[in-house]
């Protein structure tokens, strides 16, 4: 049965010889557009500069080529594949009259041959067939994405910017403490509020002090350090505050509603919000999938055997599920996930720790998921109280 919200194919019918169907192979200097005009024989491809504008121009020309062939044209249907360009043509090309879609790339099938030619042109004619088969409603053509509105993307920069942010503090850390190793330091903890001090009293175990050089290294790192803490405690400042300025919307109560639950704090609540639990997905296997914390069976013959995670899905929330539920293991012992998944490694291997840990995040999510959109607190979970 069909989903209303099934992006897997298009629920509207073709009428090929009324439809003019457009793909974009997107670059960075340039666009490739592709497209089936009808009553038009060959299948006309321009390439243009990366213009908006000009790309509306190619599309009105080919719908005149198509009406003095005696075909009118009522619909224009255009998709790209995901990339660097994100979703800001598809809105764009929306807001005028333009049906646009955007493809998951990993969804386009590609020949499985080694050495298999590549070029924009050969991509633009893999487009073409997926996307028509897609819109004729056929299945296992391709997926599409879902556009996102402006507010909605934006939404997810505060999370994005936190974790660039994170990785970067990790990063400089590790170069500190790298630096001071060769020369015989270990005990030096670069996140320390005085540490900027302690750095100029610092010497080698041979008696001497910081050569020169190094130490004005490590000072700059320092105050990169510093900088990049103070940025993060911004982002994590405006978060708070915009939590607490508009508490009733739907994005933000949604928020408050997660942190209630022991063991879940804002940043993962925002990010999980962000992610996946403000995206209309259908049941709960779509939210496990759309995670990528499901299995990736390899099947053939009498061979059977299991690949691991399918990692297909949003990584930020695989990553933040795994972690999650490790904690959750130690901030709800007494829940009925918890108690399942003690039950199931009774036999204290570490193979089925890891395996069974992927599954209580997948079982943690959907529960999270459900007590986000509908409420439906589980048995035995611990929620705080309401603040």
């Amino acid at each position: 049965m069909r989903q209303p919200n099934d992006l897997s194919r298009s629920l509207v019918a073709l009428d090929q010889d009324s439809t003019l169907i457009a793909v974009i192979e997107m670059g960075q200097a340039s666009w490739l557009v592709a497209g089936i005009v009808p009553g038009v024989n060959r299948h006309p491809l321009k390439k243009i500069a990366t213009a908006q504008e000009q790309l509306l121009q190619v599309l009105r020309r080919w719908a005149k080529e198509a009406e003095t062939t005696g075909r009118m044209i009522k619909r224009i249907a255009v998709a790209y594949e995901a990339g660097r360009d994100s979703f800001w043509l598809a809105r764009w090309l929306r807001a005028r009259g333009v049906e646009a879609y955007v493809i998951h790339p990993s969804s386009v099938p590609v020949s499985r041959e080694h050495r298999r030619a590549k070029t924009d042109r050969l991509d633009t004619e893999l487009l073409k067939r997926a996307f028509l088969g897609w819109l004729r409603g056929e299945p296992d053509h391709c997926s599409m994405a879902a556009i996102p509105t402006l507010t909605e993307e934006d939404a997810k920069r505060p999370g994005r910017e936190r974790e660039s942010l994170v990785g970067e503090r990790t990063r400089i850390i590790n170069r500190i403490k790298g630096a001071l190793a060769r020369l015989g330091i270990r005990n030096f903890k670069p996140i320390l509020r005085n540490a900027p001090k302690l750095l100029e009293t610092l010497g080698t175990p041979e008696g001497a002090a910081l050569p020169p050089n190094t130490l004005a290294e490590l000072r700059r790192d320092m105050a990169r350090l510093s900088f990049v803490k103070q940025q993060i405690k911004e982002v994590e400042t405006g978060r708070i505050e915009r939590l607490q300025r508009a508490p009733g919307e739907r994005g933000n109560a949604m928020v408050r509603l997660l942190t209630r639950v022991v063991g879940v704090g804002v940043e993962t609540a925002d990010m999980l919000v962000q992610e996946i639990f403000s995206r209309n997905l259908r049941d709960r296997k779509a939210v496990a999938r759309y995670a990528g914390l499901t299995g990736a069976p390899d099947e053939s013959g009498k061979k059977r055997r299991e690949r691991g995670l399918a990692k297909s899905g949003n990584a930020r929330v695989r990553r933040g599920m795994l972690q999650l539920a490790w904690g959750f293991l130690v901030h709800q012992p007494d829940s009925v996930l918890a108690k399942w998944y003690r039950a199931r490694t009774a036999d204290a291997r570490g193979v089925t720790r890891k395996t069974m840990i992927v599954a209580l995040a997948r079982k943690l999510l959907i529960v999270l998921w459900r007590l986000a959109t509908t409420g439906e607190v589980p048995e035995g979970l611990a929620i705080r109280a309401a603040a």
